[in-house]
């Protein structure tokens, strides 16, 4: 046990120690999966992610094949509960809030299109507690019931569950409520331009 939390402690450190020009292969290798449902082109960065990515889907209306039609769509559009954020396998994710990891049991548990290691953060803003979901991930360094701090290192990008390549899907619901009580993550996510 004190040997996870020391490679855990070693891990989150690692990232910090290496320049920031160290990250610019991120946008010299795009998955060749990506495709990009928004018009928004800029680059972006936060502190739930390391390096500068686009976001490939946003919250709400759009027209990426993977939704089905929603009547508060126009036309066939599909809704979207999240953020997308296209970034390479093994991207370094951290908790953007300090928090508390909830179990998969809980409430509002998210399904197989989440991937295999989908996880939610339990954060407090104002004194309302929100569930952030984090998921398509490979590697997760939390386990339920962890208190997270901001900036600790909580997991790897991947392409699990997702067949349109290695990105980040970040959800903000209301605490205990499932994805149709999800409501925009742009201000928790804390995009800023790159």
């Amino acid at each position: 046990m004190l040997l996870r939390r020391l490679i855990v402690s070693l891990l989150a450190v690692l990232p910090l120690l290496v320049p920031v020009a160290a990250h610019a292969h991120v946008e010299k290798h795009p998955d060749p999966r990506w495709q990009f449902y928004t018009s928004d082109h800029h680059w972006y960065r936060s502190p739930w992610f390391g390096g500068q990515h686009q976001i490939m889907i946003g919250f709400g209306c759009n027209g990426s094949p993977w939704y089905d039609h929603s009547p508060a769509c126009p036309g066939r559009q599909g809704f979207h509960h999240g953020i997308d954020v296209a970034m390479p396998c093994g991207t370094i994710l951290r908790a953007g809030h300090r928090g508390t990891v909830l179990a998969r049991s809980a409430p509002g548990t998210p399904g197989a299109a989440y991937g295999v290691n989908p996880f939610r953060i339990r954060i407090r803003t104002a004194g309302v507690r929100y569930d952030v979901l984090i998921a398509h991930t490979r590697t997760v360094y939390v386990k339920p019931g962890d208190h997270v701090r901001r900036g600790q290192l909580i997991a790897r990008a991947s392409d699990s569950g997702a067949p349109d390549g290695c990105h980040l899907h970040f959800e903000v619901r209301p605490h205990g409520g499932g994805y149709t009580t999800a409501i925009d993550p742009r201000r928790w996510l804390q995009l800023r331009l790159a």
